[in-house]
């Protein structure tokens, strides 16, 4: 009977996984267009309102690193001259609001927002790629209770939003996510 129950229960395990084999499918091949080579990554446009430290500069280097990392080859670089692709950026928001107090009332997290838009256009075919105005990105940082041990953890909250910004717009662009479809 014991035998009888490992087998039948081994039969519904193996019957209940086969119907998920098709959830997972690995990424095979890059969806980034065959005539792409070069890809130009201009500095980032900064629209919000108030003034960050090299805010959109960070944001253009975070791209350009994670497209020579994850690019299989394609060459990147700041201008236009010999591109085959644009990556065109724009820091539309940046604001940080403090989220939680300490005992005394004054903010100790603060919240970073940033709000990015992305435009991958082919210049040889002269066509939209990849756009979404709409990347939001957010983060938080603590100011220490020690003011001798103050350190400014906005900078590197900044770091982090940038490099994760880079790793979704690359991931798109790379992984063909949104590519729009010639008609013909």
């Amino acid at each position: 009977m014991r035998q009888y129950f490992t087998v039948i229960s081994l039969t519904l395990l193996l019957l209940a996984t086969a119907g998920f084999t098709e959830c997972y499918k690995p990424v095979t091949g890059s969806g980034v267009l065959k005539n792409i080579k070069v890809v130009a990554v201009p500095a980032f446009q900064f629209e919000a309102q108030g003034v960050r430290y090299r805010v959109e500069s960070r944001f253009t280097e975070a791209v350009s690193r994670e497209l020579i990392r994850r690019g299989g080859g394609i060459k990147v670089q700041s201008t236009l001259n010999r591109a085959d692709a644009v990556i065109e950026g724009t820091i539309r928001d940046f604001s940080f609001t403090g989220v939680l107090l300490d005992s005394e009332g004054r903010a100790r997290v603060y919240e970073v927002t940033i709000v990015t838009a992305v435009t991958v256009r082919d210049l040889r075919n002269n066509n939209i790629i990849y756009d979404n105005q709409n990347f939001i990105f957010r983060d938080s940082f603590e100011f220490s209770d020690d003011p001798r041990s103050f350190f400014n953890e906005e900078d590197p909250a900044v770091e982090r939003m940038a490099r994760s910004f880079a790793a979704a717009a690359v991931s798109a662009f790379i992984n063909g996510v949104g590519v729009r479809e010639e008609k013909k």
